[in-house]
């Protein structure tokens, strides 16, 4: 069996697929693997660090295709790439299928096994694999710490001679993985916080989080058996509308994290809202990749609209690229070992496995 992993475009993407120490795990299963030249020197990996572990560095990309029958990446290859890849090569990353179509399907009339792992299901022997929960819970703490830093205030209450400084007040849409981690981050800070999800489950995690939880009628209806949120009547929508319009009147804060598997992000936050908004609101939009929570976010920019900040990133992710692929790696892995027959050295395509199953891109997906 031999793996490769050829660098991201560094542009947009900061993460790797192998670190020099999960490097290791994969040799000891009698793997070969094989990486490009300074493959993780903008993370400090160098080629060295990988040498010493038994990996083979190759002088470029194209070798690296070569010579590997399977490819561990975070997102896919170029299309100049894609054209270079064996039949039945093995494919595995984060690949938002649903909006990468025209490559997917070059890829599948290549002939070339897709394990996307944001498709994976959620079930308890997925958690160790569950790459959008891991990076998920980075972003929604870099999230809090960026819009902390663009606003000009001070975060938590503070009392002087001179009078008491208010704390800030911080609303959070959306209590998924990201979500909650920006409520634990904003809280920890003294923020004041709150939060709304249209899962109704929800409720008591953001509140064992010390957030208030604000609820829109009928939210116990709109959570997945997976436990995604669904996406909203129109009749709700006019409920959450009302809620948040006078919400957003109090805030200093808001961070949007909401997104629907497969889906534009809803928006959320739309122009009519922005005219109760105090200026000195930061917004930030981690859905803004996605089309986007709030009106006027765009990507990679800070967008002031009347005195009020909307911040939205492409890739948070590139701003804390080596806590992520160190978790990001581990979770590849992890992946990977499922997949991985050791007695007959290759990799064992069993759609009976929920977790393969889910995250195999056949034909009947795109």
């Amino acid at each position: 069996m031999k793996i490769g992993s050829i660098s991201e475009e560094l542009t947009s993407e900061k993460r790797i697929s192998l670190t020099p120490e999960l490097s290791k795990k994969y040799l000891d299963l009698d793997i070969e693997i094989f990486i490009n030249k300074n493959y993780g020197i903008h993370l400090g990996f160098y080629d060295n660090d990988y040498k010493e572990k038994g990996v083979q560095i190759l002088e470029d990309v194209n070798e690296v295709i070569n010579n590997s029958n399977s490819l561990l990446q975070v997102n896919l290859p170029h299309t100049n790439y894609i054209t270079k890849l064996k039949e039945n090569t093995s494919l595995i990353g984060i690949f938002n299928p649903y909006g990468n179509k025209e490559k997917i399907n070059l890829l599948l009339k290549k002939k070339i096994n897709i394990f996307s792992l944001d498709l994976l299901p959620r079930i308890a022997k997925a958690q160790s694999m569950d790459v959008l929960s891991s990076q998920a819970n980075l972003a929604g703490y870099k999230a809090v710490i960026e819009s902390f830093n663009e606003f000009e205030k001070v975060i938590p209450m503070m009392m002087t001679a001179a009078g008491t400084i208010p704390a800030a007040k911080v609303l959070v849409i959306g209590a998924g993985v990201a979500g909650l981690q920006a409520i634990a981050t904003a809280k920890r800070l003294g923020a004041i916080v709150f939060a709304t999800d249209v899962r109704q489950a929800s409720k008591e995690q953001v509140e064992s989080l010390g957030g208030k939880f604000l609820s829109v009628e009928g939210a116990e209806d709109l959570e997945t058996k997976e436990g995604y949120a669904k996406e909203t009547s129109e009749d709700f929508k006019l409920k959450q509308k009302k809620l948040l319009s006078d919400t957003l009147k109090k805030m200093d804060i808001v961070i949007c994290t909401a997104l629907i598997p497969g889906k534009k992000a809803p928006r959320i936050i739309n122009e009519d809202m922005f005219k109760g908004i105090q200026a000195g609101t930061i917004v930030f939009d981690l859905a803004v990749e996605h089309g986007g929570n709030s009106a006027y976010s765009e990507i990679d920019k800070i967008v002031n609209k009347n005195g009020i900040k909307i911040i939205g990133y492409k890739n948070i992710l590139n701003k804390l690229p080596l806590s992520a692929t160190k978790l990001y790696s581990k979770n590849l892995y992890n992946f990977f070992f499922n997949l991985y027959d050791k007695e007959n050295k290759n990799l064992n395509i069993n759609l009976k496995d929920e977790i393969i199953n889910k995250t195999f891109i056949q034909n009947k997906n795109t």
